[in-house]
């Protein structure tokens, strides 16, 4: 089966190939020669993940799926949030992104955080989302070289660890896009 993941992110996309059966081919946006921008306009993860998806089954016809992303954060009320790309401005720059999060709390004792993934899929017509969630704390310090965005800052609960000092499969189990596509791909199994 062939699904058209709506990104251009080569780290998603290898990340989520990873996680599938062979069975299942991810097609980039490149490859259905996608190159606009897609909105994201919404006030919501979920919103952005519906967009991203009806926005290539409207005007590329494909069955596909997206997802979208937010780090909320406790003691700011769940911030960055939909946000989280372009919390430190349009440059969306990881390392801005997380300097200007631990400037914001710096005076903070709850460091309480969870990243939150949704992912819609358009299948045969229908839309389905799915929910994964990684709750953990924002560290003081930048540590770790592994993963991307957020990653050398999120400690996620039960580990001593950040995000980008685990190794790809320990991320893929208990991170958020893990949880959310493992239903995904659940999902997908029970569907062929």
């Amino acid at each position: 089966m062939n699904l058209v993941f709506a990104s251009n992110n080569k780290n998603k996309i290898a990340e989520i190939q990873s996680m599938l059966p062979e069975s299942i081919k991810i097609l980039s946006l490149e490859d259905i020669n996608c190159f606009e921008d897609i909105p994201e306009t919404a006030d919501t993860i979920e919103g952005n993940a519906i967009l991203k998806a009806d926005y290539v089954t409207q005007k590329y016809g494909y069955d596909c799926f997206a997802d979208d992303t937010g780090l909320e954060v406790d003691a700011l009320n769940g911030e960055p949030g939909v946000y989280s790309a372009r919390y430190a401005g349009e440059q969306k720059n990881a390392d801005d992104n997380m300097n200007k999060l631990l400037e914001a709390l710096k005076n903070k004792k709850n460091r309480s955080a969870q990243f939150k993934t949704v992912i819609t899929l358009n299948l045969k017509g229908k839309q389905y989302l799915f929910t994964g969630i990684a709750k953990g704390e924002i560290t003081f310090t930048k540590t770790g070289t592994n993963g991307f965005g957020y990653d050398p800052i999120f400690k996620p609960e039960n580990f001593n660890e950040t995000f980008a000092e685990l190794p790809l499969a320990t991320k893929n189990t208990i991170g958020h896009r893990g949880k959310a596509v493992k239903q995904l791909i659940d999902f997908l199994n029970t569907t062929k």
